[in-house]
């Protein structure tokens, strides 16, 4: 089994200079975990919900939030972004990116074409799901 049949493909992408505000809008706002971070359309980088949680000040979007908790704010992307991420083409095979999770404390896996274009992601959790719906497929 491949990879393009587990991957996702709908890529939410920010920019090194987008600020932790911008980031922080979209994991409110959607279901992902991580965001790849392009610059040229060439993948530079990931951030994680992780990132973005230890980044922040605990006391942002609550009543004792003061001006320095929310200058946490207006740090920029390329300065909590994962550098250099282990990436994975996509006729990868499963085990390949088994492989990789295993080798690496890393939670997803950027998919890229020959020119570090990103052309989707795959978590551990994707690998899961699938491997879920296959064992309840032998019950």
């Amino acid at each position: 089994m491949s990879l393009k049949s587990l991957m996702t493909t709908d890529l939410v992408t920010v920019r090194m200079d987008d600020s932790l505000a911008m980031v922080k809008g979209i994991f409110d706002n959607t279901n992902f975990h991580h965001l790849l971070v392009v610059e040229n359309k060439t993948l530079v980088g990931v951030i994680s919900d992780r990132d973005l949680f230890k980044a922040l000040s605990p006391n942002i979007d609550s009543e004792v939030a003061n001006a320095k908790d929310l200058a946490t704010l207006n740090k920029k992307v390329h300065q909590i972004m994962s550098r250099k991420p282990i990436v994975i083409a996509p006729d990868a095979s499963v085990k390949q990116a088994i492989t990789l999770f295993n080798e690496h404390t890393i939670s997803c896996l950027p998919v890229v074409d020959e020119n570090d274009k990103p052309v989707g992601i795959i978590s551990w959790r994707d690998i899961m799901r699938e491997l879920e719906i296959r064992l309840n497929k032998v019950k």
